[in-house]
């Protein structure tokens, strides 16, 4: 396990401020998080809004030309957006470079036919609404994974709860990993804990949680978490780049997901949506190149996971009953 006050991280503008009398506290070691990847690392990679074959080869010829390392690659629209052949050619492109791909599970409730959604309150939001929705997304599930994707996204507790059994049972590969998403992420350690409990391996939490926030949630789970360092609009378009040595510090192991304020949405995808696609899916990489660059000029790009690194150790899970 990485000791993460051994090396503390230069802070922006630290040597400057302190010249002018303006230095901060010195961290406090009690803040960081003890937990790390099973291999050791304390962040990985991920670009997410990949929403096919056409956009993931945009990313994967840019971050080889960007020198941009990526762990996870996600898609937002769903498994049920993408046609057999188009899933395909995305796994095989991800598995030749040993890259976990991500797809999203079947229907939610801001596309179904409730009104409640469209509230002022937003009613239940992206969870799945009766039986058929959670059917549908168990369908997906099984079709993704029996087309070789090894991670699924989700955004309902009892989708989750359901693929873990799933998982437990073989119906779906037991290395099958699941992750959540951030439009229904926890915001507190005690549902965060029971993230964990219900089967999920990584949970991507809102990116307007302060440093103290993602320190309680380490006191309770050493469940790897996503966040976005700069989130889209519909998320609060936080950008959150000079943070990240911090964010890493505090809530380790941590998914670095690239994401990209001021671009229009683009769930579900089509090709009528391809130009803004391809171009945002360039500029994420890019965004990401930043965020390295940012951790290097602070000393705190060390701590990196090996490329081709995806599951999240062993984790506490809720019995399951015969």
């Amino acid at each position: 396990m990485t000791d993460a006050s051994a090396k503390p991280a230069r802070r922006p503008g630290e040597q400057a401020l302190t010249a002018l009398g303006l230095g901060a506290p010195a961290p406090d070691p009690a803040d960081a998080s003890p937990h790390s990847f099973p291999g050791g690392g304390r962040w990985r990679t991920e670009v997410p809004s990949c929403e096919g074959p056409e956009a993931l080869g945009v990313v994967l010829k840019e971050a080889s030309r960007l020198d941009v390392p990526i762990h996870r690659i996600s898609q937002g629209s769903g498994v049920w957006m993408l046609t057999d052949v188009e899933i395909t050619e995305m796994v095989e492109a991800t598995a030749e470079r040993d890259i976990e791909l991500c797809l999203f599970t079947g229907p939610r409730g801001t596309w179904d036919i409730g009104g409640s959604t469209r509230t002022d309150s937003r009613g239940a939001g992206l969870r799945a609404r009766g039986h058929d929705a959670v059917a549908g997304c168990v369908e997906d599930a099984v079709r993704a994974t029996e087309l070789g994707v090894k991670c699924l996204l989700v955004a309902d507790e009892g989708v989750l709860w359901t693929l873990h059994r799933a998982r437990v049972a073989g119906i779906i590969p037991q290395d099958t990993t699941l992750k959540v998403s951030a439009l229904i992420g926890p915001v507190n350690p005690a549902s965060y804990a029971v993230y964990e409990q219900l089967g999920a391996d990584s949970i991507n939490v809102p990116s307007d949680l302060t440093l103290d926030h993602l320190t309680e949630i380490r006191r309770a789970s050493a469940t790897p978490m996503d966040m976005y360092i700069e989130a889209p609009d519909d998320l609060g378009g936080y950008v959150r780049m000079y943070e990240v040595a911090e964010l890493i510090r505090r809530g380790a192991p941590l998914y670095l997901k690239f994401g990209l304020s001021k671009a229009p949405g683009i769930y579900p995808y089509g090709h009528h949506m391809r130009d803004v696609t391809l171009a945002s899916a360039k500029e994420r990489v890019r965004r990401g190149r930043l965020a390295l660059d940012l951790l290097a000029r602070h000393g705190a790009d060390g701590d990196m996971d090996p490329l081709g690194s995806r599951l999240p150790g062993d984790l506490r899970r809720f019995g399951i009953s015969s």
